[in-house]
């Protein structure tokens, strides 16, 4: 049982080994890979190796050598390789990165001229001379290169760079680089052969791309290209220099290489490019191509057509060299030459179907009725190609040959001016790969005419004949009147109109005052079915003061506050009238409104042709203030009289005099003793009201002469006021008390115990129940 399993395993061993290719750097000498293994061939001759650089591994392993398929799928069966790595790094199974480096390995000058390219390194090199008994050598490669990254950004921008140069040994000291994108004059790189990075960079002659390699691949590099073909036409019989040459650009990461197929440079003969429909340049249906394969001398030429020989021509025959292709397939030649060499050429051959171009009719509106006007010729273009996204109308002629010929186009086919009514124009109608087909367009003119009634809209917020109008609401109003789905477009003047050009946006401001006509173009299936008129009037709209705000007093409730619809310059009785108070609708509808109360009052007057006008008038609240209280700190002439207010007013107030000087600040200084008149006004105008205060003070003086002016001495001020007091001494100036005031016995009239004191200054000193004393002293006079 253990030999089994062995022997399995073995098995899946030499299986998985026969799926990638096997590379041998010890066997060939770069002589021996040159002569033996790429050409192989009597007929190219003096071949010499005379230069070969590569990678200095420091063993046995090199960066060029010979390959095999080793029945994995790669495409070559054997050839050389040449890399920019270790050799031993090139078969697959591509699960590794290559990314080798080597010491002293630089870069190929010669290549970086022949590519315009700079920087490059570990270049591997073999350069040999030959001699052609042709006029063309070719052989087949193919690159590959861990550049190449799926879904990646990268692939978009770098790039090793590799080429065949050749040059004849003498004479000539430039290079011409033939690894050559087919039929351009692009090197071949990952850059500019590659399918293309979504978001990143779009495809670069993606035909010639092979695919990206997985890690199952026979060789190890994520990408390759398809089989190409590189071709150098030569002078027969003279020396010429290859370099083939590969490096790395920039730096060592990420190597590349490239295959040559074993026996593929070989003689050639050029039958042109290859007519592809991937390429756009493939052959028309009906249509025929002459292959030239001739070369001087006496020449056999036998020709196949899809590795069937088709025709066979001997040395002496009439047009020796050249077939008629009349069917696609894969053509090759086989010139045998006098010496017995044979040169080989190769071309694929494709047919793209005609197009079909439908005869049809455009149809343009006339506004005079005499069979003439203004086409854009492209508008049936939909109708010349049958709907076919594939074909295109390329241009329009004035008669068919020129059509057919492709010469003399109409100049100005989307403004073109039919001569006569009914003209036939001809249009050249292509696809891809260019070939034609001839369609006839018969112009002629609608006589459709719509009715289109006036549209209105209100003027705007300002009053001045303009205003925005909607004029989808025209297709609106005359669908019944025009096919279902047509088109309809509006402009400002007929020769707008005609040629489609300044088209009006659905919302339109009219540019001339209260009444504009424009112009409306009704169009079917590409066709102008009519171009009539309509008129947009601008309504009146009632004119209204500016929104305002007013005041309520809401001490006069409840008589109420009458607010106006502010109708400017008009009779507003033609009017109709919504008020809406703080967002709800009322049950009024007169030019005026009794307010009652503070709020958001809405106006809405609207004329009978339906136009509206709004304004907002704001009542804000106010009222006679209510007094909280009156607070007096300290003694005449030093105190602070702090008067509270509450209400919904903006209140001032003043001192004394209701016409004098009113002030914002609710506090009076150092007012004088006794009682006094304070008024309180309310800014927004809803009254002024009074209040008494008093200030406690003492008198400077007295005169007790018997009259009733001043006939005692006694505290200025309110019975509350003068019961903060607590007792009051007075000494005349000597400091002998003369008499004690209390709440019972408030005034003195001058006398002690009964005896009339004489006039002089006397002193009292104010003791108050918060422990506070007030000393002051005033005069008796007699």
């Amino acid at each position: 049982m253990k030999h089994i399993l062995q022997a399995i395993v073995l098995l899946f061993s030499l299986l998985n080994y026969a799926q990638n290719i096997s590379v041998d750097s010890q066997t060939y000498t770069p002589q021996q890979l040159i002569e033996n293994i790429l050409i192989d061939s009597d007929c190219i001759s003096n071949i010499t190796v005379t230069n070969v650089v590569g990678g200095d591994f420091s063993g046995t392993d090199q960066s060029y050598g010979y390959f095999e398929a080793s029945g994995s799928n790669f495409p070559f069966e054997s050839g050389i390789v040449l890399s920019t790595g270790r050799l031993v790094n090139v078969p697959g199974p591509n699960d590794n990165l290559s990314d080798d480096d080597a010491t002293d390995w630089n870069g190929d000058i010669d290549l970086e001229n022949a590519l315009n390219e700079s920087g490059t390194t570990n270049a591997t090199i073999l350069e040999f001379e030959f001699t052609s008994v042709a006029s063309q050598v070719s052989f087949r490669y193919i690159f590959a290169s861990e550049e190449y990254q799926e879904n990646n950004s990268n692939t978009c921008q770098y790039s090793d760079l590799f080429g065949f140069l050749i040059k004849p040994a003498i004479g000539q000291e430039q290079y011409e680089n033939i690894a050559l994108v087919p039929d351009t004059d692009t090197p071949v790189k990952v850059t500019t052969v590659m399918p293309g990075v979504q978001g990143s960079c779009p495809p670069e002659n993606e035909t010639y791309f092979g695919n990206y390699n997985d890690s199952n691949a026979p060789i190890n590099f994520n990408g390759q290209t398809a089989i190409l073909t590189a071709t150098a036409n030569v002078e027969p019989n003279t020396t010429y220099h290859v370099k083939l040459v590969i490096a790395d650009e920039q730096n060592y990461r990420y190597d590349s290489a490239v295959f040559l197929e074993a026996g593929s440079f070989e003689l050639s003969s050029d039958l042109g490019p290859n007519l592809l429909l991937a390429t756009n340049n493939a052959l028309c249906e009906g249509e025929a191509v002459k292959l030239n394969a001739y070369q001087d001398g006496q020449n056999v030429y036998d020709w196949y057509k899809d590795g069937v020989l088709v025709e066979s021509q001997p040395s002496n025959c009439i047009n020796c060299g050249k077939y008629n292709v009349t069917e696609e397939g894969t053509y090759n030649v086989e010139v045998t030459l006098a010496n017995g060499c044979i040169s080989y050429g190769e071309v694929l051959i494709e047919y793209a179907p005609l197009p079909t171009g439908v005869d049809s009719i455009l149809i343009e509106c006339d506004s005079n009725q005499d069979g003439l006007s203004m086409y854009d010729l492209f508008d049936a273009s939909l109708d010349l190609i049958n709907g076919n996204q594939d074909i295109v109308v390329d241009a329009f002629f004035l008669s068919e040959s020129d059509a057919i010929a492709n010469i003399n186009p109409i100049t100005n086919p989307e403004a073109f001016q039919n001569t006569i009514p009914f003209q036939t124009v001809y249009a050249r109608v292509i696809n891809q790969a260019n070939c034609f087909d001839i369609a006839e367009l018969e112009l002629q003119t609608s006589n459709n005419t719509v009715y289109i009634p006036n549209l209105e809209a209100c003027d705007g917020e300002v009053i001045d004949g303009f205003t925005t109008f909607d004029l989808s609401n025209i297709q609106a109003s005359i669908q019944n009147q025009i096919p279902i789905g047509a088109e309809v477009r509006y402009y400002e003047t007929e020769e707008d109109a005609l040629s489609e050009s300044n088209q009006l946006s659905d919302s339109f401001e009219n540019t001339v005052a209260y009444t504009q006509t424009i112009y409306v173009k009704i169009t079917n299936n590409n066709q102008c079915y009519g171009i009539s008129t309509v008129n947009l009037n601008v309504l009146y709209t009632p004119v209204l003061e500016a929104n305002e705000t007013v005041l309520y007093c809401l001490n006069t409730f409840p008589e109420p506050l009458t607010i106006y619809g502010g109708v400017l310059n008009d009779l507003p009785n033609n009017y109709y009238y919504e008020w809406q108070f703080n967002g709800s609708i009322t049950d009024v509808t007169t030019l005026f409104y009794e307010a009652t109360e503070p709020g958001v009052y809405t106006v809405i007057v609207t004329d009978p042709n339906g136009c509206s006008s709004s304004r907002i008038i704001t009542v804000l609240a106010s009222e006679l203030a209510t007094i909280e209280s009156v607070n007096v700190v300290g003694v005449a002439p030093n105190n602070t009289v702090t008067i509270t207010l509450s209400g919904e007013g903006d209140y001032e107030i003043a001192l004394d005099d209701i016409d004098g000087i009113y002030q914002d600040n609710l506090v009076f200084t150092n007012v004088s003793k006794g009682f006094h008149t304070v008024y309180i006004r309310d800014k927004n105008g809803c009254g002024t009201q009074e209040e008494i205060i008093s200030v406690l003070g003492f008198p400077k003086f007295f005169t007790p002469n018997g009259d009733d002016d001043n006939p005692t001495w006694q505290v200025i001020g309110t019975d509350a006021q003068f019961d903060q007091i607590a007792a009051i001494q007075i000494y005349n100036r000597y400091g002998k008390l003369m008499t004690l005031l209390t709440a019972s016995n408030r005034g003195w009239d001058g006398t002690l115990k009964g005896k009339p004191l004489p006039s002089d200054d006397y002193w009292f000193v104010a003791k108050f129940i918060d422990n506070k004393t007030y000393t002051g002293h005033f005069a008796l006079r007699r």
